[in-house]
């Protein structure tokens, strides 16, 4: 990866401009907005800066028309962005002032941010902020450790904090439902030529100019093989893999420590930003003990197949996210794009 695409990561803390004017530090602050995940790694979000406040924008010409029609991953993204902001906010000495709301005649803006009254992050707030430079999405196979219960107990309770709630798919039983619902999934997207050119669009190289997407190292491919990303997305985009595809996904599922599905009671444009939210807190979370995980989101991005796993679920509501976790290895990050090209 370019030392380029690289320096977005690279964000010091000891650089906040403490005695600059509210929008510089507004500024600032979105170096840690932009560090959060997405689908496809499509950062699909935008800023503007003004009267001492940052307005938060979903940035639909990033969205994925085939896997995601409803936008609702893209939210989903913004939300963990949104996340992001908050313990930046906190970490920096703001309480922070929030107003999230759906207004028909501006559907795209999320959010209002000012930096609201000052206080003290707590210890628990400063470990999650440390951890926002460093999570990163680990797509390989997890070393055979179990993971503790008590661990999982934690996430449960970081994610009814959020308003959300999260499902640890138990027994052998269970686990082979998901399995065969995301082999499923992959046949029936991969199927699909819009589909694989739609992914094959967010297969770059990892020096590429938009900084976005998905380089191949990123699938756990030598990353001396960055060249061949062209290539790699070419044959994806022309023939149907699905079988190698699913045959990947269904060892993933079976092999990982835990398949946990997060969702919430309620499906709408505020469950989804609510869902984010609660999702970049594992994330966070599972950085700061040692967890990593990667998302298995196919049948929940096909109707007939959400179906199919919300009856498997015990939690009330709709499934949002399918999330596989367990104990890996440090993984390089994927390329951001910059504050200001973010910003408008």
């Amino acid at each position: 990866m370019s030392n380029q695409s690289l320096e977005t990561w690279k964000i010091q803390e000891a650089e906040f401009p403490q005695t600059a004017s509210v929008n510089e530090q507004l500024h600032f602050l979105l170096n840690y907005a932009v560090l959060a995940p997405s689908s496809h790694n499509t950062q699909p979000w935008l800023f503007k800066i003004q009267d001492e406040a940052i307005n938060f924008y979903a940035d639909r010409t990033r969205s994925l028309s085939i896997a995601d029609p409803q936008g609702r991953e893209l939210i989903i993204s913004c939300g963990t962005a949104l996340f992001n902001l908050r313990i930046a906010l906190h970490h920096f000495g703001y309480k922070g002032k929030i107003t999230t709301w759906t207004d028909p005649n501006n559907p795209d803006l999320l959010a209002r941010i000012q930096l609201g009254d000052a206080i003290q992050e707590s210890a628990d707030e400063h470990l999650l902020f440390q951890a926002i430079p460093k999570r990163h999405t680990y797509r390989r196979d997890y070393q055979d450790w179990d993971v503790p219960e008590s661990l999982l107990k934690w996430l449960q309770a970081d994610v009814e904090q959020e308003g959300a709630w999260l499902d640890i798919v138990r027994g052998d039983i269970a686990r082979q439902v998901v399995a065969d619902l995301v082999v499923q999934g992959d046949h029936l997207q991969m199927a699909d030529p819009n589909f694989r050119s739609e992914l094959a669009a967010w297969i770059h190289k990892s020096d590429s100019k938009s900084h976005d997407g998905i380089p191949i190292y990123a699938q756990g491919i030598d990353e001396h093989l960055d060249f061949a990303a062209p290539l790699f997305a070419f044959v994806l985009r022309t023939f149907d893999m699905g079988d190698s595809i699913a045959e990947r996904s269904q060892k993933l599922v079976t092999q990982s420590p835990v398949i946990a599905v997060l969702g919430t009671k309620d499906d709408n444009t505020s469950d989804w930003l609510a869902a984010g939210q609660a999702l970049e807190r594992v994330l966070l979370r599972g950085q700061v003990i040692g967890l990593s995980a990667s998302f298995l989101n196919q049948p929940i991005q096909l109707p007939e197949l959400r179906s199919q796993l919300r009856k498997l679920l015990k939690e009330p509501g709709y499934p949002q996210i399918l999330l596989r976790l367990g104990f890996g290895m440090e993984v390089k990050p994927t390329p951001r794009r910059s504050v200001n090209e973010v910003v408008f």
